[in-house]
């Protein structure tokens, strides 16, 4: 008999402002527990250092926080200048300082060489994988291992502000990009070094920045349903953004009701409309109801990849 998961079925995504200091392992844990929730998954994490936006997908919304890890980021970031750190940012030990020294044309000319689709050396300080172990294990033991470029985009790069030795610069770019490496890279161009001080990622595909919530105000509500005996799913599940909004650039296939049944038994069924070798979104008749994605295969079937579990009766 397969052991009931503890926890209970809740289904969403939650956009959390994920605080400075803390690992996005440990933002997560908390949103789990809050919501005591069977199972959670966050969608890219964001080193202790930085702040901002870290959707986190609760039960079936798991099984798609692929498509948000592979979605565009956007980043506020700030770069003190004339100080290179062995971990690009302000949370690594400074190796190297030299005087800044450059003109405004100068950093011009540097921001648009990072603009559109260049190749990034990750940094030894990130969590990419090299015979199984995470780079900054590597680095913390001073070890130098090899990286391969990896493309990348930045689709803007925006100059905000000089005020002293400090640069902010606004930057949309593509999964995959390192912003300490951006840095640590134009600091180098400029002659002066750099590190990052402050990052804040400010949207993750079309997520709304003003849907943010804080790990306080949700142990606020969870508090307050306490204090008015009442279940917290009816304080918490309103903060959640409905799971398919993960995928919601896919187009829409909609399945008819009397399909319906054939479908979310694993079966291909007939779709018109779509172009072999599409990835979409499944809905099911007038209502449109969410159940998952799929592929368009050459003779117009539609193959479900990843269908939604309909959970039988509500748990609490």
């Amino acid at each position: 008999m397969a052991r009931r998961p503890k926890g209970r079925f809740v289904d969403g995504i939650v956009l959390i402002d994920k605080p400075t200091g803390e690992s996005s392992n440990h933002v997560l844990q908390r949103v789990k527990r809050i919501y005591n929730a069977a199972k959670a998954g966050h969608t890219g994490a964001l080193d202790p250092l930085a702040t901002g936006m870290l959707p986190v997908c609760l039960g079936e919304a798991t099984k798609f926080s692929s498509h948000l890890l592979d979605a565009d980021k956007r980043y506020l970031v700030t770069a003190k200048l004339g100080e290179r750190t062995d971990t690009s940012d302000s949370d690594g030990e400074v190796v190297q300082t030299r005087e800044v020294n450059f003109t405004e044309q100068q950093l011009l000319d540097a921001l648009e060489h990072f603009r559109g689709d260049t190749m990034q050396v990750p940094s030894m300080y990130s969590a990419l994988k090299y015979q199984g172990q995470p780079l900054y294990k590597y680095a913390r033991e001073g070890k130098e291992v090899p990286r391969e470029a990896r493309p990348i985009t930045v689709f803007e790069l925006n100059f905000i502000k000089l005020e002293g030795n400090e640069l902010t610069l606004d930057i949309h770019c593509s999964k995959g990009t390192y912003i300490r490496t951006i840095i640590d890279d134009l600091g180098e161009m400029l002659g002066c070094g750099a590190h990052v001080v402050m990052l804040r990622r400010t949207a993750v595909a079309g997520y709304p920045y003003e849907k943010m919530v804080t790990l306080e105000q949700l142990e606020a509500l969870l508090e307050q349903a306490r204090e008015q005996d009442i279940p917290p799913k009816e304080l918490l599940d309103p903060m959640l953004l409905p799971m398919d909004t993960a995928v919601a650039d896919l187009p829409e296939a909609n399945v008819a009701d009397a399909a319906a049944g054939y479908l979310m038994n694993g079966n291909p069924v007939q779709v018109s409309g779509l172009k072999p070798d599409t990835l979409v979104r499944i809905t099911l008749g007038d209502e449109r109801r969410f159940v998952g994605v799929g592929q368009m295969n050459d003779d117009g079937l539609l193959a479900p990849k990843r269908l939604i579990v309909l959970h039988q009766g509500p748990q609490e």
